[in-house]
């Protein structure tokens, strides 16, 4: 009996084993089906030109060669136009980190008249299509005198609502015993702002500068508008023109820009990555 039981045992334990095999199979096959057309970009940007116009497509190649990379260093202005896109998607995510949080921390802290009224006008304009306001919105801009300006693009950008959403979730859920402690100790609410609620907000802010910073990093529309000047130009938009300029057809410079544009982006993330999921994970344990 007891070996009948042994023996059952061992087999419901295998089919646990074999489920489980099977689970993580599924899970990282999938995650490699995603995978495979960065890694052909990836692949196809070390390509010499014979592999790349082969008529079987090689996923592993077996000979490589900088020469994609080079082209595009030396012919054209990526590099400038990968610093631009640094310095703007940076400033852009400081300046709304900041101005996000004070509108988000006023709106749960300080009591003021109308400030639901606001927080429901906040919410209403995800409703309101972003091209709608594209032409107000630009001669403005131009009437200040901000077109081909770094700060052309960044101050129309600088309140974002769904940031003030999602920062003003949190602050409600920061304990306000807290600050009541603080100004027992003598804190202004400028000290409070800065020393108390900033730091422990410090994930959640992380996470609305990896979203302000890749939304920027992909932006095309707005920039292309504002920034007028080719030496102005963000990465996406001279990637962009540069077959134009060029006339370049050629599928190793297509995928090698795209390799120069997206991996400073999975730097950032692989970077801010604890920081995301924390966020989340204090969203998540928080009412």
């Amino acid at each position: 009996m007891s070996t009948e039981s042994s023996i059952l045992g061992n087999v419901s334990l295998s089919s646990d084993r074999l489920r489980t095999i099977a689970l993580y199979v599924g899970l990282y096959g999938t995650a490699g089906l995603f995978l495979i057309p960065y890694w052909y970009m990836f692949a196809t940007s070390l390509m010499t030109r014979e592999l790349v116009y082969s008529e079987v497509p090689h996923l592993i190649p077996w000979d490589l060669t900088l020469y994609w990379y080079d082209y595009l260093l030396t012919s054209s202005l990526v590099v400038q136009w990968t610093g631009n896109t640094i310095i703007l998607a940076g400033i852009t995510t400081l300046v709304v980190i900041l101005v996000d949080a004070m509108i988000a921390y006023s709106l749960t802290r300080l009591d003021w008249p109308g400030r639901r009224v606001i927080f429901g006008v906040i919410v209403a304009s995800f409703m309101v299509p972003g091209i709608i306001n594209l032409v107000p919105v630009y001669i403005i801009v131009s009437e200040l005198g901000l077109v081909n300006s770094i700060w052309g693009v960044v101050l129309p950008s600088a309140a974002n609502p769904l940031g003030v959403f999602m920062l003003v979730q949190f602050f409600k859920d920061l304990p306000e015993e807290l600050e009541e402690a603080a100004r027992l100790d003598g804190f202004s609410r400028l000290r409070i702002f800065t020393h108390i609620v900033l730091p422990l907000m410090r994930s959640a802010l992380a996470a609305l500068g990896l979203f302000i910073f890749i939304w920027t990093w992909n932006s095309f529309v707005w920039p292309l508008l504002i920034l007028q000047s080719e030496s102005m130009y963000t990465l996406p938009i001279g990637l962009v023109t540069l077959q134009e300029n060029m006339g370049v057809t050629e599928p190793g410079v297509i995928m090698t820009s795209a390799v120069i544009a997206s991996v400073p982006l999975l730097i950032v993330f692989l970077v801010m990555q604890k920081q995301l999921v924390r966020a989340v994970e204090m969203q998540g344990t928080t009412k």
